[in-house]
């Protein structure tokens, strides 16, 4: 009888578990317990290795109806899902995981370049903090980022000067191996070169036969005018080296946008609260408000305006990404009143407004005049 734990226990969800659960389920211990985050813990590796043999039989239809009417003596046949050499699965690698996690959001890794190119490297994700001035003139950054790069010393190849890789004795150069499991026939990849197709008798010492090292580069960044919160740009190429010559993964820059201390943005256009005085508020005038290209504008405030009125400024807003220069393609910035009471007045002030307020009559304050008339017809209404 086989002394193995249930596989459904092993990534703790129910037998009915939606293929979607069962790949969160994984991917959450997967992460926890892969030998990258716990170097030279066994006891980790042994769950990582109990995750992965569980997950490969769950996720494959097939594999899981046989389990789930046969139980482990469904592959027994093959000595383990591993085949006659016992546990032999993939070894997810912990760039794999991450992939998995977020290769739909990053375009994918379908073709050439995707999952079936063992040795392409990792895509990698920068957070570069701008200004709102930086996504109105645009900007070119550099950055500075941790990653790998191909080892110098074998130009990436991973093997000694002088030296070549050679065909994967175990696969013959395919990259993967056929075992039988049981009632199925599967094809994994090869476990001794990892799907290269190729081994290197004498590794590079430089790099240890991985072709890469770790290192830091510096970039530029071309930030085009128009940029918002949460847009990314790609640098093809700029991720990690890939393994042994491979192909070179993505960076994938992403902007945040520091809190302006005047202006908000909603998408094309800006908006400015500006505190007018009362008197220019009740009179009119003029005010001069900035704008975000750094210069300065007119306002005209008729007299009587309120708190909370707009004036619109054509063309004074954000460019749109799409346009390639300045000039058009611009939103409107909104600039909005705040009336400002006056506050600390001195003896004359005060007096002033003494007799201001003996003189003031409805139509001087209709708002008020006319929300109070209304609060007395209620309560006529109620006393009736």
């Amino acid at each position: 009888m086989s002394t193995k734990r249930d596989y459904y226990e092993i990534l703790g969800v129910q037998r009915g578990t939606g293929a979607e659960e069962l790949k969160k389920a994984y991917r959450k211990l997967a992460m926890q317990f892969h030998p990258d985050r716990n170097p030279g813990d066994k006891e980790a590796e042994a769950r990582f290795k109990e995750l992965s043999e569980a997950y490969d039989v769950l996720k494959d239809d097939q594999k899981r109806a046989a389990y789930d009417q046969y139980g482990h003596a469904a592959f027994e046949g093959g000595r383990g899902p591993g085949g006659p050499g016992g546990a032999g699965f993939d070894f997810t690698s912990f760039s794999d995981i991450f992939d998995d996690l977020f290769g739909e959001f990053m375009g994918g890794r379908g073709g050439p370049g995707g999952r079936g190119n063992a040795n392409r490297g990792s895509d990698l994700r920068y957070n570069l903090e701008i200004t709102l001035e930086d996504c109105y003139r645009g900007k070119n950054a550099k950055i500075r980022v941790p990653t790998s790069i191909a080892c110098e010393a074998c130009d990436g190849s991973g093997a000694e000067a002088g030296q070549q890789p050679i065909a994967c004795p175990t696969c013959k150069g395919h990259g993967k191996v056929r075992a039988q499991q049981g009632f199925f026939t599967i094809e994994r990849t090869c476990p001794t070169c990892g799907g290269a197709g190729r081994v290197i008798e004498k590794p590079c010492k430089a790099c240890g036969g991985a072709g890469r090292v770790h290192n830091e580069k510096t970039l530029e960044v071309d930030i085009p005018p128009g940029v918002d919160e949460g847009n990314r740009i790609r640098l093809a190429g700029e991720g990690e080296a890939g393994i042994r010559g491979g192909q070179a993964g993505d960076l994938y820059v992403f902007l945040s946008v520091q809190p302006h201390r005047l202006f908000r943005r909603d998408g094309q256009n800006l908006h400015c609260r500006v505190p007018v005085s009362m008197t220019t508020a009740a009179l009119g005038g003029q005010i001069e408000v900035p704008t975000l290209d750094g210069g300065k504008a007119r306002v005209t405030i008729p007299g009587g305006s309120q708190t909370g009125k707009q004036f619109r400024l054509r063309g004074k807003g954000m460019p749109s990404l799409q346009q390639s220069g300045f000039g058009s393609g611009h939103g409107d910035l909104y600039i909005q009143v705040m009336v400002e009471t006056p506050v600390k007045l001195n003896k004359r002030q005060r007096e002033l407004l003494e007799e201001f307020a003996t003189l003031e009559d409805e139509e001087s304050s209709p708002e008020s005049s006319g929300f109070f008339a209304k609060v007395k017809e209620m309560l006529a209404g109620k006393a009736e």
